[in-house]
């Protein structure tokens, strides 16, 4: 039986688990799909040596970049984005990979319209680090928006004002803020300033319409959850798995 994982902290909610035993099932695929719910990071030593014949692992919050020390390589990818999301055991190493950004890429690229060109990143962790990178690449200017900014490039909730959201038409949430059961939740955003040219894409797909969207929904803005992303970079994961196979 081949084995595969999520490493992450309260995890109970967690897509991954769901999408690949479905995935396994669907496909007659003999493996199974392990939720490693950590207070801490563990050593990658006591994952493997209690699940022998674990193959690869996801990462999800808050391991993304926390993990990185404990891995023999980095792709070329996770390296320039500096956060993992999945890692492969192959020829006695583990080698970390990010497929965030390519699941985002895949997700967005059909909803892109011209006067995106501006985008305000909610958050500053390892998901936001892969959205950034991705949308470098699709020539869109980036501004993480955080609670503590501590870096250039970075500015507080308190500085989002009238001026500023109309120069950024694209908003996305990188925080878990919203995720049930804390529906209520949203990330502190002059909601207000929200037009029909505002599209709003949330990362988080538990509930389908977080309060952020539906908040954007009451303006008109274009919405999209982060549902579609998953999906895509699972599938780049079990790609990366299955290489050399």
């Amino acid at each position: 039986m081949r084995k595969f994982g999520l490493l992450g902290k309260d995890i109970d909610y967690s897509f991954s688990k769901t999408f690949f035993t479905d995935y396994f099932k669907k496909n007659n695929i003999k493996a199974e799909y392990i939720n490693f719910d950590e207070a801490e990071i563990p050593k990658l030593s006591s994952l493997t040596s209690t699940h022998s014949n674990l193959e690869g692992f996801n990462v999800t919050t808050p391991y993304k970049e926390a993990i990185i020390p404990f891995l023999d390589e980095l792709d070329e990818t996770a390296k320039r984005i500096k956060a993992v999301n999945t890692v492969k055991f192959e020829n006695g190493k583990s080698v970390g990979y990010n497929t965030d950004a390519y699941g985002f890429i895949r997700s967005i690229f059909p909803l892109i319209e011209n006067h995106h060109e501006q985008a305000l990143i909610l958050g500053t962790g390892g998901a936001a680090k892969a959205i950034a990178s991705a949308l470098k690449s699709m020539s869109i200017a980036t501004t993480f928006v955080s609670r503590n900014p501590k870096n250039a490039g970075e500015i507080a909730y308190t500085d989002l004002t009238e001026e500023l959201l109309n120069k950024h038409f694209l908003i996305i949430n990188c925080t878990p803020i919203g995720t049930s059961p804390n529906e209520e939740k949203c990330p502190d955003i002059p909601y207000v300033y929200l037009t029909k040219k505002h599209f709003l894409y949330d990362l988080v797909y538990n509930p389908p319409l977080t309060k952020f969207l539906a908040l954007g929904k009451q303006k008109g803005a274009k919405l999209s959850n982060g549902l579609k992303m998953l999906e895509y970079q699972a599938l780049k994961a079990w790609n990366i798995w299955n290489e050399n196979k």
